[in-house]
């Protein structure tokens, strides 16, 4: 009898690897937030993704001299880092509002934007229109953002009101980036395509520093907020994209992202303790409908991956 060929071994260095990138990601917000008690926005966002580029810059140059790379990506990389610029501008901007856990939870509201944008422009993601398990998993994600930003204490407060109108767009502007690197890197290596898209948004991210923010602040920093420049730089942008990347190459897209959406609860963890926030039981119990509708439709998504495999198969 042959063995069945659509079970996949656990495999513990991927799954280790995805973890270290949620553990990598969930120290991000929390970077950002202790930083914005020392820079702008717009400076914090220049000195991190620096980092970030400066770290990569090496390996980039040796892909470059070994005749590794793609010269395609730098065409190809413009309008993703021209998406990825407007959302991490947004991204450092809200944290000056709101806190690392609530809008890390809102972030995940980008499964609703990213599901859209695919049935709009991959027709091989059109059959999930079919699927009562993605509509469902869809209908318990909107649900959830509306417990969670229903039962907000503070929701009537001018500030948390723009938080919120920014973390939504910042949400849609993480989306849009996602499927903009999906198409512009469809016949190339990612790998590269990162690089390259970090290049380009340091150099953006520079210009909007020298023009909105106010750079000389980095200047007066102590020793240990320039700390957090360089590990959340590091940790958080640079290493953490590339392990997640790594992970999906050994084990596929669904599972690392499924790890992923217990991302609010890791940084709630630390911000607890960091910043004493804290979300009601409501809010709590959306947040788990939240992430569980996302769940539900990334698990949609897989099993029309594997159907679609196996009708090419037959």
């Amino acid at each position: 009898m042959d063995k069945p060929t659509n079970l996949q071994k656990f495999d513990l260095s991927a799954t280790l690897v995805c973890i270290s990138a949620l553990c990598f990601w969930s120290l991000g917000p929390n970077f950002i937030k202790y930083l914005t008690g020392h820079l702008d926005s717009w400076t914090q966002n220049m000195l991190r993704y620096s980092t970030a580029c400066l770290f990569w810059m090496p390996f980039l140059l040796f892909s470059i001299k070994r005749k590794r790379f793609d010269a395609r990506i730098w065409r190809k990389a413009i309008l993703p880092a021209c998406v990825n610029l407007v959302f991490q501008s947004l991204w450092a901007a809200v944290f000056y509002y709101l806190k690392p856990a609530f809008l890390t939870l809102m972030m995940k509201t980008s499964v609703i934007w990213i599901a859209g944008f695919s049935l709009v422009f991959f027709a091989e993601e059109r059959p999930l229109l079919r699927s009562r398990r993605f509509w469902l998993g869809l209908a318990l994600s909107g649900v959830g953002v509306v417990g969670v930003l229903c039962w907000k204490a503070d929701i009537t407060e001018s500030r948390t009101a723009i938080g919120i109108i920014l973390g939504l767009l910042t949400a849609l502007m993480w989306a849009v980036y996602v499927i903009s690197v999906r198409v512009a890197f469809r016949d190339v290596d990612s790998r590269s395509g990162f690089s390259v898209i970090s290049i380009y948004t340091a150099v953006g991210l520079c210009a909007l520093a020298f023009l909105f923010g106010r750079p000389g602040q980095c200047l007066e920093m102590s020793a240990w907020p320039w700390a957090c420049v360089v590990i959340s730089g590091v940790l958080s942008i640079a290493v953490a994209h590339t392990l997640y990347y790594a992970a999906m190459r050994r084990i596929g897209a669904t599972i690392p992202a499924l790890v992923l959406l217990a991302q609010p609860f890791t940084v709630l963890a630390i911000s607890h303790v960091l910043f004493e926030e804290s979300l009601n039981g409501f809010q709590l119990l959306f947040g788990v409908v939240l992430l569980a509708g996302s769940a539900l439709a990334i698990w949609a998504q897989k099993h029309l991956r594997r159907d679609s495999l196996l009708l090419k198969r037959k």
